[in-house]
């Protein structure tokens, strides 16, 4: 599916090219696959929003951007975005690349993916919307030193939890991946390399995550039905209390604004 990036580049806006793609390419809903296939206005919308966000981008001058999608309505836990990634672009003129983390098919399992603007949105949204955080330059440089070694890959953790505690690494949410390495890029040099000393200087800053309100009846059917949810790994007296510490894209907007004072947010609609 990777290997449509380019056609789907140049076929940004165009109907007939979107309709022979939607025939074969699968939804996405921060998941690698699924088994419906997306309509081919699903796909022109998606395309068209692709291309907004890459000329928001332009405009911006940035060079690293935090992008988020709108996947599946999260409106009862006060969340409008369910998925980000980190957009680096090459050069100054060049393309822009996500880097993200997906779940493999609602498994317990998740990889990391670089791809093109167009695949990242090439999925069911539930709202054709963007949210951009545009790091100050400072951190922006340190974002991209940081994605170009392997500081990212060694942030990541293979067995995936949707609902993953913060200031645990025995499972891993897509938002935690990006909020760890974030850490990474901004902790002083040499004292972030893994995941737990991320958490470590995350808990130094006191940083909280927004808490996630999932009652027990949730937390049950979520566990005995979904492999790629867990609870397991949360402190118990906060998880009966139905107080789910995990991370979300505010959560990384949180940390962002800690962080770095010069970050801007922008949305694309």
């Amino acid at each position: 599916m990777r290997g449509w990036a380019e056609m789907r580049r140049l076929a940004i806006g165009a109907t007939a090219l979107a309709v022979s793609l939607a025939c074969i390419l699968p939804a996405r809903a921060g998941q690698a696959c699924a088994d419906k296939p997306l309509t081919p206005t699903e796909v022109v919308m998606s395309m068209d929003l692709a291309q907004r966000t890459v000329q928001a981008l332009d405009a911006s001058g940035a060079r690293v951007a935090l992008v988020s999608r709108a996947g599946q309505d999260l409106s009862r836990y006060r969340l409008r975005y369910s998925h980000m990634g980190v957009a680096v672009r090459d050069h100054p003129a060049g393309r822009w690349t996500v880097v993200h983390e997906l779940n493999e098919c609602g498994t317990a399992a998740s990889h990391l993916y670089n791809e093109g603007m167009g695949n990242f949105f090439l999925t069911d949204l539930y709202r054709h919307e963007a949210q951009l955080v545009i790091p100050g330059p400072a951190a922006q440089e340190r974002i991209a030193q940081l994605f170009a070694t392997r500081t990212p890959q060694r942030m990541h953790e293979g067995h995936y939890n949707m609902l993953s505690y913060v200031y645990s690494t025995k499972y891993q949410n897509s938002n935690q991946w990006v909020l760890e390495s974030l850490a990474a890029a901004m902790a002083p040099p040499g004292q972030v390399e893994t995941r737990g000393e991320a958490q470590s200087w995350m808990r130094s800053l006191r940083f909280q995550p927004l808490t996630v309100e999932v009652p027990a009846a949730t937390r049950l059917g979520g566990r005995m039905f979904r492999a790629n949810i867990a609870f397991d790994d949360h402190p118990f007296d906060r998880r009966m209390a139905g107080q789910i510490d995990t991370v979300t894209t505010d959560s990384v907007v949180r940390f962002v604004r800690m962080t770095d004072p010069d970050a801007k947010t922008m949305l694309v609609d």
